[in-house]
């Protein structure tokens, strides 16, 4: 018993070394590392070889592929591929259902996108949509930060998924991660749109600090910043960094099938190189440079690279330690006490996801509680019967749905959503506070139907 409460005292000290102590995550959880290996009673000699051990195993996996994603997404959002790929889908579907509209919006744009970045991208389009349909923007904010907030928990290459992917052992199967999450984070994302649909035909006057007419007044902000572009990419280059990849990895995990269903060729061989998640993702980035325009498109991708880069590095440093917390608890006396525990319980998925709903609402960052939990959860999947492919899969999931439950004051994104569509905190609690608690229980009942079919 008292190495579990150890471990809540180590949960217990991130959510405050991060939230009371304003600690940056990566120092959190290296110090929780340390501090686990003295505690549990590892060697003093072996414990700072665990975690360097573990923090540059899960990087030597993982960190190239972050760092490319990352770099693919600040490349889009410069270059007003954001802005292609919402008129495209507005083209496709029309105005005939508002909320959905723009759901699919956020779904799409936020699998390369940070769901933050993507938000404050699409704000002025969501306004200019809500006075063209006439429509509640409290309605149509809810249905845009869901579908974005959907696919940045559950899909790769967003950089939260992956890192628990490689946590958990997957980094050479993402394309069976991203086929489970793009159908999981499609359920959430339409959870989130059912919930927006409650505030459709409300008055805004009474849910927004400004009055609607005032911020519908800026609808031309969409038009300037459509200009600020300059000539907007077609949609096929719009859209190309981010599908080819993922087809990419999903047919090299198809031709990796032990049935062999594309053969042992030329063919085998070609997608068994390029459907490796690095290779994959330089094939985005190389599309994604047909975006560059102007005369010095050279300094331009310097620029991106580097940006791409600094945005990269407190999520590599995050995952890092994330890691070495992982490793030290599995050399310790921990894994065999709790496995032996857990067993007889039969909580299976539920454990990742309670654990990351916890970690989320206490401090905040989706990113943190997925790293922090897949790294937690890794060694115990045979006692918690999740130790298959299939298993692993869905316990990213599982982990995934948690760390949306829920958002509000100490996430970054709940304030980029409430004060870019100037709501009432109380309403912002209301909306999109309770959206994505909604969304994370939608998530985690499809896992565990999944899981009931697939395991």
């Amino acid at each position: 018993m008292s190495l579990v409460l150890i471990l809540l005292a180590l949960v217990a000290f991130i959510v405050l070394a991060t939230t009371w102590l304003k600690l940056h995550p990566f120092l959190a959880l290296l110090l929780a590392a340390l501090l686990a290996g003295f505690a549990y009673g590892l060697p003093s000699a072996d414990i700072l070889k665990t975690v360097a051990t573990g923090f540059g195993g899960i990087l030597g996996y993982i960190g190239i592929v972050i760092v490319l994603g990352t770099i693919i997404g600040v490349i889009l959002e410069r270059s007003g591929a954001a802005i292609t790929m919402a008129e495209s889908v507005i083209r496709l579907l029309g105005e005939r259902f508002p909320t959905l509209t723009l759901t699919i919006i956020g779904y799409l744009v936020s699998i390369p996108v940070f769901c933050d970045s993507g938000y404050v991208i699409l704000n002025s389009l969501k306004n200019a949509l809500a006075a063209r349909m006439k429509v509640s923007v409290v309605a149509m904010s809810v249905a845009l930060a869901t579908g974005l907030y959907a696919t940045h928990t559950f899909v790769p290459p967003t950089p939260g998924p992956i890192a628990a992917a490689g946590n958990l052992g997957l980094e050479q199967n993402l394309g069976l991660v991203i086929g489970v999450g793009l159908l999981v984070a499609l359920v959430t994302a339409l959870a989130g749109m059912l919930w927006a649909n409650r505030f459709l035909r409300q008055d805004d006057a009474e849910l927004l600090e400004e009055a609607p007419s005032e911020l519908l007044a800026k609808n031309e902000d969409f038009e300037t910043l459509k200009r600020s572009y300059g000539q907007l990419p077609g949609a096929w280059q719009a859209f190309a960094p981010i599908f080819v990849p993922i087809a990419l990895i999903c047919l090299g995990s198809i031709a990796a099938f032990p049935t062999r269903p594309l053969g042992d060729g030329l063919l085998f061989t070609l997608l068994g190189f390029l459907g490796q998640p690095v290779a994959a993702l330089l094939v985005g980035l190389a599309l994604a440079c047909t975006l560059l325009k102007g005369e010095n498109k050279r300094q331009q991708f310097h620029d991106h690279i580097a940006d791409g880069i600094v945005a990269a590095a407190p999520i590599l440093l995050i995952t890092g330690a994330g890691g070495a917390f992982g490793a030290v608890l599995k050399a310790s006396p921990l894994t065999d006490y709790l496995g032996q525990s857990l067993s007889t319980l039969g909580i299976g998925l539920f454990m990742p996801f309670l654990v990351a709903a916890a970690l989320k609402t206490a401090q905040g960052s989706s990113t943190v509680s997925l790293v922090t939990t897949s790294a937690m959860v890794a060694p115990l999947l045979p006692s918690l019967g999740l130790d298959s492919e299939m298993g692993r899969v869905l316990t990213v999931m599982a982990i995934g749905a948690g760390a949306m439950t829920v958002s509000h004051a100490n996430d970054s994104y709940f304030w980029v959503v409430s004060q870019f569509s100037r709501m009432k905190v109380a309403t912002a609690y209301r909306a999109q506070t309770l959206a994505t608690l909604i969304q994370g229980i939608a998530g985690m009942i499809t896992v565990w139907v999944l899981g009931l079919i697939l395991l």
